[in-house]
């Protein structure tokens, strides 16, 4: 079991909703061969880092490039007023349109070895995991303080208490663990029990950034293109993005190939844009994979290629992601990149509409099924919908 710090609103930094450009993108009409739009110009915006857990004591990768020290590791951090709100970014360069950002791996990096604080935590053992966290931590140990924070932060065997599990982060960072800045910089950026500030929160990311933390890296570098916190500086926001994403973050993956396609903070380049969204598909990204499957179909930046496409749009579609619903029903309509199954195309198109996604020309195709085959579009796109609801 892995351990894992739970310091962000349902485990984010910055929660945006799941109403990508892509989806407000007008819908096409297809008749014989399927053409979805382009992936349109949008660049990241604020979201999250999944919450990681405490990290073992060897060196984690190559350190980020080193960024401004951060200010002394303040005694008290201030309680905020209410529960954490997600916070929302604006796009930049703002010749840009917005884009909406994904959700990252979430990974969690392996514990300290033998450490039987975190072997205790690991059986469910809190209350004795975080007796011997405190021991450890009295003797300085960095990464028990961490593990104390973290069991604060959730209530794990004790009264949820999220400022003193910021204290305890803050304690951690500050003795050099990457994971408790991690922790404690997300909490103050978002917000999240104690009062938001977002140029404070951005120091602590620099602490584990310097470390090397993708997730760290990653955060500020969606900081440094809203400016929030940051200097709005694209160019620095690339760099960080790189870095993560070559650590294998998908939802760097994924923003570092929209920085390409719109040329944000470095020369546009579709090649690499499709590059490294077509990495964060194979990671299993849904918004990725339903961008890719378009970038496939219209062969931008790679040959076309429908029947990767249309399964790219299928995963997605069973993920319950709503445009890769929609793509995938156009794809079973009209047979491109899979094998023509009309009331198999209307039981996505009947799930994707339920979502909010309308089609005039697929509402058109569900009019002219016999009364038999709607009926069986909607027990299916019913049943898929009940069972989605149990997973």
């Amino acid at each position: 079991m892995s351990v894992r710090i739970a310091h962000i609103v349902a485990a984010t930094l910055f929660v945006v909703s799941l109403a990508p450009a892509v989806a407000l993108a007008q819908t096409s009409s297809w008749s014989q061969t399927i053409t979805p739009e382009p992936v349109p110009n949008r660049t990241p915006k604020g979201k999250s880092a999944p919450p990681p857990s405490p990290p073992s004591k060897a060196s984690r990768g190559a350190p980020a490039q080193a960024a401004t020290p951060p200010s002394p590791v303040p005694g008290q951090i201030t309680p905020g007023k209410g529960a954490a709100r997600p916070v929302k970014t604006s796009a930049t360069p703002k010749s840009s349109a917005k884009m909406k950002p994904l959700g990252q791996s979430t990974e969690a990096p392996s514990k300290p070895d033998s450490d039987p604080a975190y072997t205790a935590f690991d059986l469910g053992k809190y209350l004795t995991a975080l007796k011997l966290a405190e021991e450890a931590a009295a003797k300085g140990e960095p990464q028990a303080h961490t593990l104390i924070g973290r069991i604060h932060a959730e209530g794990l065997g004790v009264p949820q208490n999220p400022v003193t599990a910021a204290q305890w982060y803050a304690k951690a960072a500050e003795l050099g663990d990457a994971e408790g800045a991690l922790a404690v910089g997300t909490m103050l950026v978002q917000g999240s029990g104690v009062a938001k500030d977002t140029g404070l929160g951005a120091k602590y990311l620099e602490i584990a950034g310097r470390k090397g933390n993708p997730l760290a890296t990653y955060n500020l570098a969606l900081l440094f293109l809203a400016g929030d916190g940051k200097p709005e500086n694209p160019i620095r926001a690339f760099q960080l993005m790189e870095y993560s994403a070559e650590q294998g973050l998908p939802a760097a993956q994924y923003d570092l190939g929209t920085l390409y396609a719109t040329g944000t903070g470095t020369s546009a380049n579709i090649f690499e844009a499709a590059r490294w969204i077509g990495r964060a598909a194979s990671a299993g990204h849904t918004e990725a994979e339903v961008e890719y499957g378009i970038l496939l179909f219209k062969g931008h930046g790679l040959a076309p290629d429908e029947v990767r496409g249309a399964y790219y749009f299928k995963i997605a579609a069973e993920k319950g992601n709503a445009i890769g619903q929609n793509r995938y029903a156009r794809c079973l309509a009209h047979g491109a990149g899979v094998e023509m199954n009309v009331v198999e195309a209307v039981k996505w198109h009947l799930i994707a509409k339920a979502a909010g996604v309308e089609d005039a020309a697929l509402e058109e195709i569900a009019k002219k099924l016999s009364r038999a085959d709607r009926l069986k579009a909607e027990q299916a796109a019913f049943a898929w919908r009940e069972q989605s609801l149990l997973n």
